[in-house]
C-alpha cells in the first residue's frame, strides 16, 4: 500500500491538476451505486461526463475515488460512510471511462486515491485491510485540514448542501487567472500570474500558481504511454525525462519525479542542468516548500549543484 503524501500546499487561486477533466453537465446522483453496494448521500457515482462536479465538492469535503470494473465491485462504501459526512466516496467504472483512468494513472483495480480541493492524491492499490484503509483515510483528513477542506455531508442527505467555511475573497488578479483556467485559457492565467509576480515577488502563492498553469499547459493534449516510451527509449535525454516527471508529478508520484530529474542531473550538459533545477525548483512551488519530500530533494539539488 501506498500512503498519501504528509502534506499539500494550499494553493487556493491556482488550479488542480485534476482539472484537465473539464466536463460541464449535472452533478452526480447519489443513488445507485454499482455493485450491490448500498448508495447514500456519501457514496456517489462518477463518470468522465460528471467528474467536474466531484473535483468541485472536493474543495469542500475530501472524496475518496475507488476505480472498480466488471467482477471487481467497490467495497470502501462502509468505511468511508462510517467518517459520518467528513468524507465522500466517488466511485468509478474504470474500463468505461478512460479518461479518467488515465488521468489517475490507473493500471489495474481495484485502485484507490483521493481529491482534496481539487488535487489529486494517489492512496494504494488492492484490497488493503480495514484497519490500513482507516490510517490511510485518517492522512487525507490531515491533509484536508492543512488545505482548509473541513466541510462536511449530511449523511441523510436531507438538504445535501456541504457545510463549508466561508473563504475571504481572491486578490484580483489571482482570481482572473482562476476564471481563465476555468475557462480553459491558460495563456492568460499565466500572463497573469506573472504579473501579481512582477508587481510582488513575495507572492508564493501566484509563483505555486504559475508554476502549476505551465505544468498543466506542458500536459495539453500529451498522452502517458507515448510519454513513457520515449522515456524509456531516451533515458539520457533531459527532455524526455522532464516529460517523464511532468506526469509523474501531475499522477501524485511526487518522490518519482523528483528522483528521475535529481538521478539524471549529474549526467547533463550546463544548459541541460539548468533546465533540470529550474523544473525541480517549480516542482518544489507547486507541492509546497515545507512539505518533506521538498526538503530531501532540495538538500540533494543542493549538494549536486556545490
Amino acid at each position: 500500500m501506498t500512503n498519501i503524501p504528509p502534506s499539500a500546499a494550499n494553493l487556493r487561486g491556482a488550479i488542480d491538476l485534476s482539472s484537465l477533466v473539464r466536463p460541464t453537465t449535472p452533478p452526480p446522483s447519489a443513488g445507485g451505486a454499482p455493485g450491490g453496494q448500498a448508495a447514500s448521500a456519501l457514496v456517489i457515482e462518477a463518470d468522465d461526463a460528471s467528474f467536474a462536479q466531484v473535483l468541485e465538492l472536493s474543495r469542500t469535503v475530501p472524496v475518496i475515488v475507488e476505480f472498480w470494473a466488471a467482477g471487481v465491485a467497490p467495497s470502501l462504501g462502509a468505511i468511508v460512510e462510517s467518517y459520518g459526512g467528513r468524507l465522500v466516496l466517488a466511485t468509478i467504472d474504470g474500463s468505461a471511462n478512460p479518461q479518467l483512468a488515465q488521468a489517475f494513472q490507473v493500471q489495474e483495480v481495484p485502485a484507490t486515491a483521493a481529491i482534496v480541493g481539487g488535487r489529486p492524491l494517489q492512496l494504494f492499490v488492492g484490497r488493503p485491510s480495514d484497519e490500513e484503509v482507516r490510517a490511510v483515510l485518517d492522512q487525507v483528513l490531515q491533509v484536508a485540514a492543512q488545505n482548509g477542506v473541513t466541510g462536511t455531508i449530511d449523511p441523510s442527505g436531507e438538504g445535501g448542501e456541504a457545510e463549508a467555511p466561508e473563504e475571504p475573497p481572491l486578490p484580483p488578479l489571482h482570481q482572473e487567472a482562476y476564471d481563465a483556467i476555468a475557462a480553459g485559457d491558460l495563456e492568460t492565467a499565466i500572463a497573469r500570474y506573472k504579473t501579481a509576480i512582477a508587481q510582488d515577488p513575495r507572492d508564493t502563492q501566484a509563483v505555486a500558481g504559475l508554476a502549476q498553469v505551465e505544468l498543466l499547459q506542458r500536459l495539453e493534449g500529451v498522452t502517458a504511454d507515448a510519454v513513457r516510451t520515449a522515456g524509456a527509449e531516451n533515458p539520457g535525454d533531459a527532455s524526455a525525462q522532464l516529460a517523464v516527471a511532468d506526469l509523474d508529478l501531475s499522477g501524485g508520484h511526487v518522490d518519482d519525479a523528483f528522483a528521475r530529474l535529481l538521478d539524471l542531473f549529474p549526467s547533463l550538459a550546463p544548459a541541460d542542468r539548468d533546465a533540470v533545477r529550474q523544473r525541480l525548483l517549480d516542482y518544489f512551488q507547486i507541492v509546497g516548500v515545507d512539505d518533506p519530500r521538498v526538503v530531501t530533494a532540495r538538500r540533494r539539488l543542493t549538494s549536486l549543484l556545490y
